[in-house]
């Protein structure tokens, strides 16, 4: 299940990002670049709901994986989950009618447009509240359904709801209505259309009870701590990762800061790339933690942390070695892909660091820990908010950039070194070395080498095949460095040749 489980999460993400980096150049073009700003503040919107979300939705999801583990009957997950819904939509609608009220300051006096109307911009942040409001309950009930590990389905409905929601926007900018308020509105259309269909897909998956679920504060009561932490934890991750762009969006003009929102995007697609694995791995530490299966927990965790190395660190390479020539082709602007490479390096880089720490993390979470991660952002926060207000006004984006790869350098080489302290104690050196040092350091020196062959001056094609050849070269030298995966690998591989043999003879 959890092969499945990764290969689904992978299809479904890497469709969903697709969709998501596609269209941008021409949302670009039948938008502009300023109201494509602020598409950028939507995707901040987005962030600072999941502080609101009090911790609830991860909580849940991992009472779902409890649930298979057995901590909870039918009757006692149904009941969470209904208390969670209704209190998730009070705090959705609390969310649209908020941002419905405050729609003008933010148009007049928050964000610095240039060349757009006043009143459609507040327009379009009414419509941003109502649509980030659909996809904040969306949220509950796919956190329940990956904790359930029913990930395949969800993946298929998240492979359809994705396509609609680029490919139908292009067709409305293109034949109804080239604004930003008609972008918002189909979104609005498909987050809508999402939740109706997740919510008989989550209640189908769980077994029958006699009430079929009510509202308890009992059971918000025993999560509380756990949603606290994660609360916290969120808070805290909003502060250190979107400290940036808050500012930014005020210190920049609009224009500029969908220069810096497209970077950030491309850069975003690491996450996107992890979060597959994340959902994969998570639900089984739980479950093996909960059993205090340590021996199943340490292979789980190596190979969990060797995929994020090789698929996640592989492509963040190639974006940090061959960024220029991808935003080249994407956007076939040379001076908008001028304007970004720089900041796409240094994103790319910053990321990279952020995602080798999501095994960890996932970790500490499956075993219900959250004090550490608290204590080591609270230090983080304390630091960096301070520096991005000493480095923005002069150094501006670029040097808010460096401050993002610093502070995820400093997790990767201190803050870890607690965890292995109370968890997997003897797993360090191994994680360091074998996990993420081989194949990222294989992965480097195929990214340099290739780049130094690759001719020049190419056209449309050239650049595709070079951006293709070269990541199909990182990719494998990553994974063939990498002990568990390329144990995999051959074990696959074998397993398949021998099939076909013995069908063939």
């Amino acid at each position: 299940m959890l092969k499945r489980n990764v290969i689904a999460n992978f299809l479904g993400q890497g469709w969903t990002a697709l969709m998501g980096l596609a269209f941008v150049p021409l949302y670009i073009k039948y938008l502009g670049i300023e109201a494509y700003g602020l598409i950028g503040v939507f995707a901040l919107l987005q962030v600072w709901l999941n502080l609101l979300d009090m911790g609830m939705t991860p909580a849940l999801s991992r009472e779902m994986a409890r649930f298979k583990g057995g901590a909870h009957n039918a009757q006692s997950i149904r009941d969470l989950l209904r208390s969670i819904e209704l209190i998730g939509v009070c705090v959705a609608l609390l969310v649209a009618v908020a941002i419905w009220l405050a729609s003008d300051w933010l148009a007049a006096d928050w964000l610095n447009v240039k060349e757009m109307p006043i009143h459609s911009v507040a327009q379009a942040c009414v419509i941003m509240g109502i649509v980030a409001a659909l996809r904040f309950i969306e949220n509950i009930y796919r956190s329940s359904i990956v904790g359930l590990e029913k990930q395949v389905l969800l993946n298929v409905v998240t492979v359809v709801m994705a396509t609609l929601r680029g490919l139908g926007a292009v067709v409305v900018l293109i034949w109804i209505s080239p604004s930003i308020n008609a972008f918002f509105i189909w979104q609005g259309i498909i987050s809508a259309l999402s939740v109706v269909i997740l919510i008989p897909v989550l209640y189908k998956a769980l077994p029958a009870s006699q009430t079929g679920g009510r509202f308890s504060w009992a059971a918000v009561t025993k999560i509380w701590r756990y949603a606290a932490g994660i609360m916290l934890i969120t808070l805290l991750s909003f502060l250190l990762m979107q400290t940036d762009k808050i500012l930014l969006s005020r210190l920049l003009t609009l224009e500029h800061f969908g220069y810096y929102t497209i970077a950030a995007l491309v850069a975003n697609s690491l996450q996107m790339l992890a979060g597959p694995i994340d959902m994969a791995f998570f639900p089984r530490f739980t479950e093996q933690a909960s059993r205090n299966d340590q021996s199943s927990l340490i292979s789980t965790f190596h190979v969990g942390a060797q995929l994020i190395t090789v698929l996640v660190g592989a492509t963040a390479i190639e974006l940090i070695v061959f960024g220029d020539i991808l935003l080249q082709l994407w956007t076939q602007d040379a001076v908008l892909a001028k304007t970004i490479a720089p900041l796409l390096t240094i994103l790319s880089l910053g990321t990279l660091f952020n995602v080798l720490m999501h095994m960890p993390y996932q970790l500490q979470l499956a075993h219900g820990w959250t004090r550490l991660t608290i204590y080591v952002n609270t230090i983080a926060v304390l630091l960096l908010v301070p520096a991005i207000f000493l480095v923005a006004p002069r150094y501006g984006a670029v040097g808010v950039a460096w401050i993002w790869v610093l502070l995820n350098a400093g997790y990767v080489l201190f803050a870890v070194q607690i965890m292995f302290r109370r968890l997997l104690i003897t797993e360090k050196l191994q994680w360091y070395k074998n996990d993420i040092a081989k194949p990222l350091l294989a992965a480097i020196v195929m990214a340099l080498f290739v780049r130094w062959i690759a001719p020049i001056n190419l056209g449309m094609l050239g650049q595709f095949l070079v951006l293709l050849f070269s990541l199909i070269f990182i990719l494998i030298t990553a994974a063939f460095t990498a002990p568990l995966v390329n144990q995999h690998i051959k074990h696959y591989v074998g397993k398949t040749l021998k099939l076909y043999f013995v069908g063939k003879f």
